[in-house]
């Protein structure tokens, strides 16, 4: 069984007991999760697609906060002498999804 579910703006593929990185949310650790835009569901071979969403829930724990990978943001304008270069690290929770209901 798996469902298709917006976290946080971006839609995630997720089953039970799965661990993921979603952008930050307002969570303390170890706090219980629900997530209300469920888009798909599939259970069995059976398909529910929502309109626009389906009326079940999807409940995670938060485990914990992290930073992800420094990305480089690199500017350059050829023959004109600029050049700028920034760094940028997202901030990711990791969930795990107790149950899909």
């Amino acid at each position: 069984m798996f469902a298709i579910v917006t976290i946080a703006g971006q839609q995630f593929k997720v089953e039970e007991g799965q661990e993921l990185f979603v952008h930050q949310l307002a969570a303390a650790e170890g706090d219980s999760v629900a997530f209300d835009q469920v888009l798909l569901v599939e259970n069995d071979g059976k398909v529910q697609i929502g309109k626009p969403v389906l009326p079940l829930k999807v409940n995670a724990t938060v485990l914990g906060h992290q930073r992800g990978d420094k990305v480089i943001v690199f500017k350059k304008k050829r023959r004109k002498g600029y050049r700028v270069k920034n760094g940028h690290r997202q901030n990711f929770t990791k969930i795990k999804v107790d149950s899909i209901a």
